[in-house]
Formats: C-alpha cells, sequence, structure tokens
C-alpha cells in the first residue's frame, strides 16, 4: 500500500499555527544546539546534558544570543530534516528574544521539525508544548501592541506641546545667520565656511540655496542682503 503524500510545509508568509498538530512520525533524529555568550565561556555543561538526551549531533555557537549571524545555528537548520528533533538545554541558548523564539520555533514546525527544551521540559511535538508556544506568540503580539500604542500616544503628547518630530535640522538658524556672516568676508570661501561649522558643502548650499554656484550671492561677494550696504552695478556708468 503506497503512503499518502506529505503534505507540504507551509510557506514562509503563511501564518503559522502553534497549536496544530506536530509530525506524524518523529523517526529522525535528536539535535542538539548549544550557544554561550562569549569565547572564554565554556560549553561543557550543555554539551554534556544534551549528549545524555541522547543527541546524535551537536552544533555549538559562541556568540551573544543578539547577534544575529550565528552561523552553527544556521548550520544546524539546514541539517534538520522533517522529524528530527531540536534539542536546547534552555530556551534563552536558541532564541535571542521571545519573538525570534517564537520565529524558529514556527520555521522548524514548517520543516516538520519539533522542538525539545531540557530546562523548561518544554516538547513541541506534545499538545502541551505547544500550548505554551501558542501563549508565548499571544504575549509577544500583545507586547508589540503595547509599545506601538504607546508610542503613538508619546508622539500626539508631544505635538500637543509643540514639540517637533523628527530628526534634528543638520544646521541651527545660528548657524544659517552666522555662515551668511562670515561668507559677507571678501577671503572667505563655501569650503572654508563649510569646515568651520562642521557641515558638508551640500548641506550648507541646502540651508542657504542663495549660495549655489549660478547664483547672485557669492563667498565674498559683499552682497546687500549679508552686510546691508549696497553693491555697485557692473559696467560703465553712466
Amino acid at each position: 500500500m503506497t503512503a499518502p503524500p506529505r503534505r507540504p510545509p507551509a510557506l514562509a508568509g503563511e501564518p503559522d499555527n502553534l497549536l496544530a498538530t506536530g509530525p506524524a512520525a518523529l523517526t529522525g533524529a535528536l539535535i542538539g544546539y548549544a550557544r554561550v555568550s562569549t569565547r572564554d565561556q565554556k560549553l561543557d555543561r550543555q554539551t554534556r546534558a544534551l549528549t545524555a538526551a541522547g543527541c546524535i549531533r551537536i552544533f555549538a555557537d559562541k556568540k551573544s544570543g543578539k547577534n544575529a549571524e550565528r552561523e552553527e545555528l544556521r548550520s544546524a537548520l539546514d541539517y534538520l530534516r522533517p522529524g528530527d528533533i531540536v534539542v536546547v538545554e534552555s530556551l534563552d541558548r536558541l532564541g535571542r528574544s521571545l519573538q525570534d523564539l517564537i520565529t524558529i520555533v514556527s520555521g522548524l514546525r514548517r520543516q516538520g521539525v519539533g522542538l525539545r527544551s531540557l530546562k523548561e521540559a518544554i516538547d513541541t511535538t506534545t499538545p502541551g508544548g505547544r500550548l505554551v508556544f501558542h501563549v508565548f506568540a499571544a504575549l509577544a503580539e500583545f507586547i508589540r501592541e503595547l509599545i506601538i500604542e504607546g508610542t503613538l500616544e508619546g508622539l500626539d503628547a508631544a505635538r500637543a506641546r509643540g514639540q517637533s518630530l523628527g530628526r534634528p535640522p543638520a544646521m541651527t538658524p545660528e548657524q544659517v545667520g552666522h555662515a551668511k556672516a562670515l561668507l559677507a568676508q571678501p577671503d572667505a570661501s563655501i569650503a572654508s565656511i563649510a569646515r568651520l561649522l562642521s557641515v558638508s558643502r551640500s548641506t550648507l548650499y541646502k540651508y542657504v540655496p542663495e549660495l549655489k554656484p549660478g547664483s547672485d550671492l557669492q563667498a565674498g561677494s559683499r552682497h546687500p542682503e549679508l552686510t546691508g550696504s549696497t553693491t555697485a552695478q557692473e559696467g560703465t556708468p553712466e
């Protein structure tokens, strides 16, 4: 009798149901993953626990959980096959955060792979383990919505106080006035004033657009807008 075809894993963009039934037949291997934050720390305790749990292969990183580039974790995920179970000594060894952990578990489920944590006694191949991660996912979404709501309320309050939002300007009004005053001097140049104010020439042009090449106002031109004096017109006087 031919076995029915295995249902293909969900696409990466599809919502993942952490309460869905796990792999029908867990005939694969136990694959361990261990991590310490620095190279000075030892992996011995974790690897002993994973070996005692029956892991046939262990991948280990010596990097902070905040580091997205964990080469051994990537290698472990590439090594897994449907029906395998990833075993960790504790959940914080696998995920950088609650949301990161949920993302990894969701990816494992799409591969038909389970997760077992020794310290927390969680196994996503069991109904109880799947329920725990469902609660985790709901909590993470709740926290995310609270953060968004708090951020929006903070922005509204700032606007009500008349506080300007967004990135601060590259040049303050005082710097713009200072630049115009300095450029009225005959020996001043745009490059020297930009260096003095610690801004680029493009920034200076942006905040004082009349200084752009081809405009009437040029460095050292004694322009009346800067000096308050009049400038003689070019050409032969009448």
